[in-house]
């Protein structure tokens, strides 16, 4: 099947989650100019996965990585370039806590609902105690166009970033914090 970019959100929307759905209400009720690339045959596990609808997205793939301090009284939602590696010492110093780690797939979805393979910065409009703290590191903030899952991995979205870290946020009344990460020890 060749995966095609279609502009806004499916004009039948029956068969999609709830969550999803959502996703799509935000961003047309702010009036958005997004692209989504539906790939129900092939969920979207892994980076690799990615890469190829990154083709079709035409736009930066990110590792959206959902974290935890050593206690789970403090969860991050960290997003950064695919291709970038992630070393826990070097978030973990910027933030000055001891340790991070990865949360597990039930706090993921007590806070974001979402499930581990759909974690996106869209997850957020279901953090309404605001217990998630977005980091983005500063290249996926130098981005024109920055990709995501509607909460769901059977398909993305092409959204810009000036519009994802502006209105979107603003609507899901989260900021985020700008993080420098080289992938060095």
């Amino acid at each position: 099947m060749a995966w095609t970019l279609e502009k806004g959100s499916p004009a039948d929307d029956s068969g999609r989650l709830e969550k999803e759905r959502r996703c799509y209400r935000l961003l047309d009720g702010l009036g958005l100019e997004y692209w989504r690339c539906d790939h129900p045959d092939a969920n979207a596990d892994t980076m690799e996965d990615c890469l190829v609808i990154d083709k079709v997205l035409e736009a930066a793939v990110c590792k959206n990585l959902f974290l935890c301090n050593r206690q789970h009284t403090a969860f991050y939602l960290l997003m950064m370039p695919g291709d970038k590696p992630f070393k826990t010492k070097e978030l973990s110093g910027q933030l000055g806590c001891a340790r991070l780690s990865f949360a597990g797939p039930e706090e993921m979805e007590r806070y974001l609902d979402i499930t581990p393979g759909s974690v996106s910065i869209l997850g957020l409009m279901n953090d309404t105690g605001h217990a998630v703290q977005l980091l983005v590191d500063e290249d996926v903030l130098r981005e024109e166009y920055v990709g995501c899952h509607p909460c769901i991995n059977t398909s993305s979205l092409k959204l810009k970033g000036k519009d994802l870290f502006g209105p979107v946020l603003k609507a899901m009344e989260h900021g985020y914090i700008a993080v420098h990460l080289d992938g060095s020890d």
